[in-house]
C-alpha cells in the first residue's frame, strides 16, 4: 500500500483515539500507581531487526506507555503548576509536526519567522509589555533566564567574555530565597558559579525586601565583586509570590544592574486588568519571560522573552558559518535570540490559541480559574481542622491538615501528618496534588489552571482531602 494512504488511515486512527481520550480522561487515574522499573521491564532489550507494523506499536503504547502516564490534562490535575494544553494548541502542533519546519533562519522559513514577530507584538499590549520591546519565543523559563543572564554577562565584560574567557572577575546574582532552582542552575552553566548567587530574604509574604538587597549589593560592591543580575520572581513556585518589581527596579538603576523578572507562571494573568499591577514598573526591568505553556493553554514548549534592547541579546549569541549566511537583509534570524541553532515553529500553536479563544476567552478562563481557588480557600478557611498557609495571591492554594491536638511548634508530627495526607490523595488516582515548604513547614499546594477544571473538580476534591483527613484522624 502507499506509504501515503497508510499514514492517511493511521492518522485517522489517532485523531479518533486523541479525540476519545480528552473527553473520557476522567476514567484514567490522575497518576499511575506503579514501581520504577514496571515500564522498562516490559520493553524489549533491543531494537527490532525488522519494521514491525503500526497497529502493534499502537497496540503496545496503549498496553505499556499509557499506563504509566500521569495524565497532566486531566481536570483533577492540580499539582505543580498546569502545563495545559487546549484543542487549538493540538492542532496547531500537527501542523508543526506535519510539516517538520528547521525555523532557524528567516530563509529556512519566512513564515515562520514573521508570525514569530507578529504574535510577539500581539502580547505586548495583551500583557503590559513596553511596546518598544522586542520579543522572542524561547524553549523553556529557564532557557530564557539563561539567555538574561548571559547578556548580563556579556554586556557587563564589553563582551569579552564569550571572546577570551574568564579573568579574575566575580560576578554576583542576586533573588530571592524562594526563587526557582533554574536560576542556580543557570548560575552554573553561565559560570558565574553557584556560590555567587546571594539568596535575598522576604517578607511575611514571602516576596523579596528591597532594603536586604540594597544592603548585599552594597556589601559586594565594598569587597569587590562585580553585582551583576537581579532576577525578580513575579510568581513565586512554592506559592506565588510576587517580588516587588519597581523598587527592585528602581535598585538595579541606581547601582547599573541588569534586571530580569521571571514570571513564568503568574505572567499569563497579565491578561487581566486587575491583575496587572504586579507587573508595576516593568519598564524598569532588561527582561522578561512568561510561558505560555503554563497557563494560556499552549502545549508545552513555549515561553515568551521580551529584552529592552535586543541589540545585545543577538550580540550575545550571534555567530555566522559560512553555511548559515544569505543575503536577505532586514530580517529578524532567531538562531541569534537564544542558545539554540534549531528551531521549531512554536508560534503557529500560540497564533492558533490566541484566535481560537480571543482576548475575552483568555480573560474568562483565568478568572474563572482564579474563582474556583478562591472558593477553596473559603472551605479551608472555614474549617477548624485546615488552614490557609500563604496568601491567595492567584489560582494556587496554599494549605495544611492542623488538628488541634497538635501545637505550632510540633513542626515534626504536622509535617508527617501532611505528608501522608498528600501521599494518600495522589495514590487514591482521583487527584494529584504537590507540595512545597514554607519555612520549615510542610505545606500541601493546589494549582487551579487546568483547560478543563470545573466546580465540580474543586469541589470532588475537597470532599477527597476531607475523606482522606477523617481517615488519618482515626489511626
Amino acid at each position: 500500500m502507499d506509504q501515503v494512504e497508510d499514514f492517511r488511515k493511521e492518522a485517522h486512527k489517532l485523531v479518533n483515539w486523541m479525540a476519545d481520550y480528552l473527553a473520557n480522561i476522567e476514567q484514567y487515574p490522575v497518576k499511575p500507581s506503579l514501581e520504577p522499573g514496571e515500564v522498562y521491564q516490559a520493553l524489549p532489550d533491543q531494537a527490532p531487526e525488522q519494521g514491525e507494523d503500526f497497529s502493534q506499536i499502537f497496540h503496545d503504547f496503549q498496553k505499556i506507555i499509557l499506563p504509566g502516564m500521569t495524565h497532566w490534562q486531566h481536570p483533577s490535575f492540580f499539582s505543580y503548576f498546569p502545563a495545559n494544553s487546549s484543542f487549538p494548541s493540538l492542532l496547531g502542533e500537527m501542523l508543526t509536526a506535519t510539516m517538520g519546519a528547521q525555523c532557524m533562519i528567516w530563509d529556512t522559513s519566512p513564515a515562520a519567522a514573521e508570525l514569530e514577530e507578529k504574535v510577539m507584538d500581539w502580547l505586548k499590549p495583551l500583557c503590559g509589555i513596553p511596546s518598544h520591546w522586542a520579543g522572542v519565543i524561547q524553549d523553556t523559563a529557564s532557557t530564557a533566564t539563561l539567555c538574561a543572564i548571559l547578556t548580563a554577562r556579556e554586556k557587563a565584560s564589553t563582551y569579552q567574555i564569550n571572546q577570551k574567557g574568564f579573568g579574575s572577575q566575580t560576578y554576583r546574582l542576586y533573588c530571592s530565597s524562594e526563587t526557582h532552582s533554574s536560576i542556580e542552575k543557570a548560575a552554573k552553566i553561565a559560570g558565574i558559579g553557584q556560590e555567587n548567587v546571594v539568596k535575598i530574604a522576604v517578607d511575611h509574604n514571602l516576596a523579596l525586601l528591597p532594603e536586604e538587597l540594597d544592603k548585599a549589593i552594597i556589601q559586594d560592591q565594598e569587597a569587590g565583586r562585580i553585582p551583576l543580575i537581579v532576577v525578580a520572581t513575579v510568581g513565586t513556585t512554592g506559592t506565588t509570590a510576587l517580588d516587588p518589581v519597581r523598587p527592585i527596579g528602581e535598585i538595579c538603576q541606581k547601582h547599573g544592574i541588569f534586571y530580569h523578572i521571571d514570571a513564568a507562571y503568574a505572567g499569563s494573568a497579565a491578561i487581566l486588568p486587575e491583575k496587572r499591577a504586579m507587573l508595576d514598573g516593568i519598564e524598569l526591568a532588561d527582561a522578561y519571560l512568561f510561558n505560555p505553556h503554563k497557563w494560556l493553554f499552549t502545549n508545552f514548549d513555549c515561553t515568551a522573552y521580551f529584552v529592552k534592547e535586543p541589540q545585545a541579546l543577538v550580540r550575545t549569541f550571534e555567530i555566522l558559518p559560512e553555511y548559515l549566511k544569505t543575503e536577505s537583509q532586514g530580517v529578524k534570524n532567531y538562531r541569534d535570540w537564544g542558545i539554540p541553532l534549531g528551531r521549531r515553529f512554536r508560534a503557529l500553536k500560540l497564533w492558533f490559541v490566541l484566535r481560537s479563544y480571543g482576548v475575552e476567552g483568555l480573560k474568562a478562563k483565568l478568572r474563572h480559574h482564579v474563582e474556583l481557588a478562591a472558593s477553596l480557600a473559603k472551605e479551608i478557611d472555614a474549617h477548624p481542622e485546615f488552614e490557609m498557609m500563604a496568601p491567595l495571591i492567584l489560582n494556587l492554594v496554599c494549605f495544611r491538615f492542623h488538628p488541634p491536638n497538635l501545637p505550632n511548634e510540633d513542626h515534626e508530627s504536622l509535617n508527617q501528618l501532611n505528608e501522608q495526607l498528600l501521599k494518600e490523595i495522589n495514590q487514591s488516582g482521583q487527584a494529584y496534588l504537590s507540595h512545597t515548604k514554607i519555612r520549615e513547614n510542610y505545606i500541601l499546594r493546589v494549582a487551579i489552571g487546568q483547560t478543563h477544571v470545573s466546580h465540580k473538580h474543586v469541589h470532588a476534591l475537597w470532599k477527597l482531602i476531607l475523606k482522606t483527613q477523617k481517615k488519618l484522624a482515626n489511626f
